[in-house]
């Protein structure tokens, strides 16, 4: 079965042509296309023993293993077996008619055979393969391999000396995975403290080096690489601010100039990069003229600031004297930063946009890493009678949408003095009273009732001008709001039955106020201005005048007994109006007789 594969793969041709066809030959599956589970376990057994005998027999020829297989004579776009071998698996993966993490397995098996030498060359051909690689068919079948097979080519790699291509690794996992995947975010914010920075613990002898500076500024790096341990030990701030003082207070002391910016190229130095420090203390007093190592260190106590002035991080451990001393040594770090050069200023606008960026994934992390991609919003499919939709007001409701457009087309409508007019109640009521007449035969459903802004409004109209027609509302709803005189005969006996038990309640308040008046109107008397004697006789004459109505009222009461609540009842409100209006006139006949003279005070 080998030698079926080992014939398809030298065959000139696109892998389309003769991959299924070999397939079919070989393994002669139950179904045409697709392979069952155990017809694929035995393809991948099998196809894995072949990539294992292609680079065995690769090693003794000393070719490259990608290129294993190729002829000298060959064009320059022809490839090796084990190229070829792998773009027929992964045609047949991309078909889905073999198991989709084949191809992933093959090329973790690869990388695992094969030198470092060797892996940057199958490296690159994963990197030209990752938008199929990357396919969500592929990818849920194998992103796990694959990051198996990169975490494990980063640590065969060395961090100082083959930098490049880790970040080859690293940039493709990122274009690789999602942006939301969980495992390549540090969730629970874990340091990496075995990264330890190694420093010379005993002066050397004969060299004059300031050995206490030296100590004191690489003890800094114990603090960048576990910047938790600040907030939780006062002992250990107290030390750091200490130290990090000394280390500012130098770097102002020796600024740096234009030219020894200048004289550093910084794009040079990048191709040289080392990702450890050079902690020799002969190199000292070089390190501190560099424009790039004071950035360095600079950068880092930036990076500690941010994490300590994280939000909810660290609130109930760092006390205000704490917040207020990162302030001041943060804003001393920006003016050494801006003071560096070349380009101080633009370097430092770079890290604070920087900065101001990752706060943004420190919530994303706190926040649980919820997705950034958002599903498609599905259409729902329109149904044979396509819904009506409905209308847009340009303010909200039909009524002020009408009128702002009347507003437009009349300027003057808003000065009108007729805009704000008040109908009388009879005019308002008539399309109702009309809607209430039978013999008018308008239908139910277009009486002016079923119209919750004309009700509304008449109400208000008839709170304000129509009380009585109010006070029916509760009884006989909207249609008894409507005046009498406008109904016809036969609607308006409806609306006149007896009197309720409210309106009796209502007569029988007024006839107890109207009697309360009747008592206080005898006992006042007018003032009248006389002089002396006169004004004496007035009084006398109103206090005989007060025995006579008190004796007048105990005969009335004597005579007829105590009147009862159904006897004021049926008191007529004339009967008590003609009362009261005979006890005026008598009462003025005594004040004009008192006043000539004709009366006896003490009759």
């Amino acid at each position: 079965m080998m030698e079926a594969f080992r014939r398809a793969i030298l065959q000139p041709g696109p892998p389309e042509t003769f991959a299924l066809k070999t397939v079919q030959e070989v393994i002669k599956p139950q179904k045409q296309t697709k392979l069952a589970q155990d017809e694929n376990q035995l393809l991948e057994n099998m196809l894995r023993t072949l990539l294992q005998e292609l680079v065995s027999s690769s090693v003794p020829s000393g070719e490259e293993i990608m290129q294993y297989g190729k002829s000298i004579d060959d064009e320059s776009d022809t490839q090796g077996v084990i190229p070829r071998l792998l773009d027929v698996v992964l045609y047949l993966c991309e078909k889905e008619h073999v198991e989709g993490g084949m191809i992933f397995q093959l090329l973790e098996d690869l990388t695992e055979m094969s030198t470092m030498r060797n892996c940057k060359d199958i490296f690159r051909y994963i990197e030209s393969k990752q938008d199929i690689l990357g396919k969500q068919e592929l990818f849920a079948r194998g992103k796990l391999v694959m990051l198996r097979t990169c975490n494990q080519l980063l640590r065969r790699l060395s961090k100082a000396n083959d930098v490049v291509f880790c970040g080859r690794i690293l940039m493709f996992l990122a274009h690789f995975f999602p942006l939301s995947e969980r495992s390549a975010v540090n969730i629970k914010g874990v340091f990496n403290t075995s990264n330890e920075t190694k420093y010379e613990k005993d002066p050397p002898e004969g060299i004059s080096v300031d050995f206490n500076f030296y100590k004191t500024f690489w003890s800094l790096q114990d603090y960048f690489c576990n910047p938790a341990s600040l907030s939780t030990a006062p002992v250990k701030w107290q030390k750091f601010t200490s130290s990090l003082m000394v280390v500012l207070n130098t770097f102002e002391a020796q600024p740096l100039s234009e030219e020894e910016g200048a004289d550093n190229n910084l794009e040079e130095e990048a191709t040289t990069f080392n990702i450890k420090y050079l902690t020799s203390s002969k190199l000292m007093g070089l390190e501190l003229k560099d424009p790039s190592f004071r950035r360095h260190i600079l950068l880092q106590c930036l990076i500690l600031f941010d994490y300590l002035k994280a939000p909810g991080k660290n609130d109930k451990d760092s006390s205000e004297s704490m917040k207020e001393e990162i302030k001041s040594c943060e804003d001393r770090v920006k003016k050494l930063l801006e003071v560096t050069p070349p380009k101080g200023k633009e370097f430092l606008c770079s890290i604070e946009h920087i900065l101001e960026r990752e706060k943004n994934w420190v919530w994303w992390k706190r926040d649980g890493c919820p997705p950034f991609e958002k599903q498609p919003i599905q259409k729902k499919p329109v149904q044979n009678g396509a819904k009506k939709r409905r209308p847009r007001w340009r303010l909200g409701n039909k009524e002020l949408s009408q009128l702002w457009k009347w507003a437009d087309q009349n300027p003057n409508a808003l000065t009108d003095p007729q805009r704000v007019r008040t109908p009388a109640i009879t005019d308002y009521w008539k399309p109702l009273a009309e809607d209430m007449d039978e013999s008018a035969g308008i239908e139910a459903e277009y009486h002016h009732k079923n119209n919750r802004v004309y009700c509304w409004k008449g109400l208000r109209f008839a709170a304000r001008q129509d009380l009585e027609g109010f006070s029916k509302f509760t009884e006989h709803g909207i249609e008894g709001v409507v005046p009498l005189e406008l109904l016809p005969p036969e609607v308006r006996s409806k609306f006149q039955g007896k009197p309720s038990d409210r309106s009796k309640r209502a007569k029988k308040e007024e006839t107890k106020t109207s009697s309360h008046q009747v008592e206080e109107s005898q006992i006042a008397t007018p003032a009248s201005e006389v002089d002396g004697e006169g004004m004496r006789a007035d009084m006398e004459a109103s206090a005989a005048l007060m025995d006579t109505d008190v004796t007048a009222g105990t005969g009335n009461n004597s005579q007829g007994g105590t009147p009862t609540p159904d006897e004021h009842q049926k008191q007529s409100p004339d009967t008590d109006v003609g009362q009261e209006a005979g006890q005026l006139e008598a009462d003025a006949e005594v004040e004009a007789g008192m006043i000539d003279g004709e009366t006896d005070p003490e009759a």
